[in-house]
């Protein structure tokens, strides 16, 4: 072969390469992990996911399409929350492999990771290109709920945040704005402050209950104990001494904060201190309580967006659509309430099959569909989620609902995530139980505080240090 027929054989290889990278450069995550799962067709693979409305993602929605896009079944494993920590851990130990994908809460990650029962995921990321898509998930998501030690474990997959839902038609009446102002000396609005908040429920109350309380809220332990991590570290509190790592939840302050959440419960309805999720959103529409705080579905159920949909039938159809404004709590730095990011588990048997299948579910393309269907609870995420044209013009104040719940992701407050950290919760679950029958707040913390110093020494004093200074020290551990 002659010198100029092998520079022009050079060339064209070259161009064919050049190409061929170029279509792989134009192909998006979603599609690349579509191409690379197909290999795998005929194979079954089991996705840990939470019971009830979130599991309907993968049964009726993720799963049908990525077996019809791949040849790969989806066999979902329903949890429940309270159990999903525990099941994760006890079958990692055991070993069967009977778990491919997870659904894990953010603050159980490091505790997974130390177990071994997480795969690290970066190698993954880097091979079938999902690493620049990562970046444009929300920063505090993407930068507090996907890495452990610098590595990638998860990739965060649910936008949960507390939200302020209120009554517009009532804040903007003119005599209730009248009588507001001229009995406290400020406009009737979103409350900032949590003295606000108890003064426009108890001006609501007054005025309108038996028909209509000042605000109504979810108390039982496991979301109330949640509010209190907010509401603790939002009036000045810190869970440790950095130092000695002694529990400081018995402080003036968090007997405070467990006073005035006790206090505030005459302002709302009769019956208040056993309310879950559902009762509160009952309440609220049906328009018997003018604010709540809870996570981002509440306001997608009370503008009337899921109305019709079959699995939501048990959701009272709304009767305050157009009346719903949105805020962020008082002080301004929401609790980034539980959440959820997708995993792989070390014992997979299946693990590429799993990670394929995590980031076609979690890709841009994919996720913008799964946090508006109408029947699951997953929220939204990445960047361009808040500003999607379709979701925005679902209904009439959808912008201004995303807005907020952007606006939450920016300031919200990490779950406490420390070693073993669901016993420390369970502590804090007992004494809202507690809280509500009415034993005095000091004692309870303190009997909280002294349950948190045991677990600390069992656990080790220097690891849960280490542990806890890797948490406090992010951005979104402690307000500023």
């Amino acid at each position: 072969m002659t010198l100029s027929r092998i520079v022009k054989s050079l060339a064209a290889a070259v161009l064919v390469a050049a190409s061929a990278a170029a279509s792989v450069r134009a192909e998006t995550a979603a599609e690349r992990a579509v191409e690379a799962a197909k290999k795998y067709a005929g194979t079954e693979i089991s996705v840990v996911w939470e019971a009830g409305l979130q599991s309907l993602d993968p049964l009726n929605f993720s799963g049908p399409r990525w077996e019809k896009l791949t040849g790969i079944k989806i066999k979902v494993i329903e949890v429940p929350t309270a159990e999903m920590f525990t099941k994760i851990l006890q079958e990692h130990r055991a070993g069967t492999g009977a778990y491919d994908a997870l659904n894990v809460v953010p603050s159980w990650m490091p505790d997974l990771v130390r177990a071994g029962a997480l795969e690290q995921l970066d190698a993954y990321v880097d091979k079938y290109g999902f690493r620049d898509e990562l970046q444009k998930i929300a920063p505090t998501y993407r930068d507090n709920q996907m890495k452990v030690d610098g590595k990638i474990y998860g990739f965060p997959d649910d936008g949960d945040v507390f939200v302020l839902y209120y009554r517009k038609d009532l804040f903007e009446d003119p005599k209730n704005r009248e009588e507001f102002k001229a009995k406290y000396g400020y406009d009737l609005g979103p409350p900032k402050t949590w003295k606000q908040y108890d003064e426009i429920g108890k001006f609501l109350t007054d005025k309108y209950a038996p028909k209509i309380y000042g605000a109504g809220q979810f108390r039982q332990p496991a979301y109330s104990q949640l509010l209190f991590q907010e509401r603790f570290r939002v009036e000045g509190g810190k869970f440790f001494d950095p130092k000695t790592m002694k529990a400081t939840v018995n402080s003036d302050i968090g007997v405070k904060v467990f006073d005035d959440m006790r206090a505030e419960n005459k302002f709302m309805p009769p019956g208040v201190e056993t309310w879950g999720f559902v009762e509160a959103l009952t309440a609220f529409l049906n328009g018997d309580i003018a604010m709540t705080i809870s996570w981002p579905p509440f306001g997608r159920f009370a503008a009337g967006y899921l109305a019709g949909e079959k699995a939501l039938s048990w959701v009272p159809t709304s009767k305050i659509v157009d009346k719903v404004g949105y805020a962020l709590p008082p002080g301004e730095r929401p609790e980034l309430a539980l959440g959820f990011s997708l995993s792989v588990s070390s014992k997979s048997k299946n693990k590429e099959a799993a990670y394929l299948f995590i980031q076609w579910l979690n890709s841009e393309d994919v996720s913008t569909e799964r946090v508006q269907l109408p029947y699951t609870l997953r929220d939204p995420f990445r960047e361009s989620h808040y500003t999607n044209a379709a979701y925005m013009a679902r209904w009439a104040d959808a912008p201004k609902y995303l807005k907020t719940l952007r606006a939450g992701a920016d300031t919200g407050l990490l779950d406490l995530s420390i070693l073993q950290v669901d016993k420390y919760e369970e502590a804090l679950r007992q004494a809202m139980t507690r809280l509500w029958a009415g034993e005095p707040s000091k004692k309870i913390l303190d009997d909280v505080a002294a349950q948190w110093d045991e677990l600390t020494e069992k656990i080790g004093v220097d690891k849960q240090r280490a542990a806890y200074l890797d948490w406090a020290g992010k951005p979104s551990a402690y307000p500023k």
